[in-house]
């Protein structure tokens, strides 16, 4: 680095530690316009300016003209966990879902006749595609099944042709819970694979299908179709019913 720039760096760093350009130029004495010349590395002081200088400063004469030390770069600063982990959530490419209302079948451990329906409510905004699950106990019912009162709320990501809803129980057992599924080969619309839930037993993968409501439905309506459903009930939908038969 040149001399009139080592000059002006070091300058700068040593009236950093003052109140002010004006005051050093007062202390020293020294002209305001003449010092702002060796500021901005313009000029270099004669001899006896530079021992001014040095004196005022209280540093040698070789302090003032060396190169100055060379900064440390600080290492990237690292996002919060938290915020990682949800930029890698929601990240490309969007599922191929529509946003709508979804009736989601888990199967029940142990009760090969019963399945566990709950509605689902699929939203997208963009790319980003966000979930709320609904699951109630209908009444009489207490086997198997996730857990009431259940309000998962996530998001869905699609990873490898699968679709992925993570997500977290609102309500006080505050369980995550994950389903992967894929669009069934099929000439209806069916999503189907495997989720991750709480049941009474403990934490169980079990089977799971979905299907979009077409129709109109209200959120009373399909809360009131939520809850523990018989195989052999005739309003059960039938492709949902072979496919939990078939295992």
């Amino acid at each position: 680095m040149p001399i009139r720039k080592n000059l002006s760096a070091n300058l700068r760093r040593l009236v950093s530690s003052h109140a002010s350009v004006a005051a050093v130029c007062r202390g020293l004495p020294m002209n305001r316009s003449q010092f702002e010349r060796y500021l901005q590395g313009k000029s270099v002081p004669n001899q006896a300016t530079a021992k001014l200088i040095c004196d005022y400063f209280r540093v040698g004469e070789d302090e003032l003209y060396r190169a100055p030390p060379v900064p440390e770069t600080a290492p990237p600063a690292l996002m919060p966990i938290h915020q990682t982990l949800y930029e890698n959530m929601v990240r490309g490419p969007a599922p191929a879902i529509a946003g709508g209302t979804y009736f989601t079948y888990f199967a029940v451990p142990d009760r090969p006749d019963l399945v566990m329906r709950s509605v689902t409510f699929v939203r997208r905004e963009a790319e980003l595609v966000t979930f709320r699950r609904v699951t109630r106990w209908a009444e009489g019912h207490r086997q198997g099944g996730a857990r009431a009162l259940g309000w998962h709320y996530g998001v869905a990501i699609s990873r490898l042709n699968w679709i992925y809803f993570a997500g977290i129980n609102r309500r006080q057992t505050g369980e995550p819970s994950i389903m992967a599924v894929q669009w069934a080969p099929f000439s209806e619309p069916v999503l189907v694979g495997n989720a991750y839930v709480l049941t009474q037993a403990g934490p169980a993968c079990v089977k799971v299908i979905m299907r979009q409501e077409v129709g109109r439905i209200s959120l009373r309506q399909a809360m009131r179709m939520s809850g523990v459903v018989s195989l052999d009930d005739p309003h059960l939908d039938q492709l949902v019913a072979s496919l939990v038969r078939e295992g």
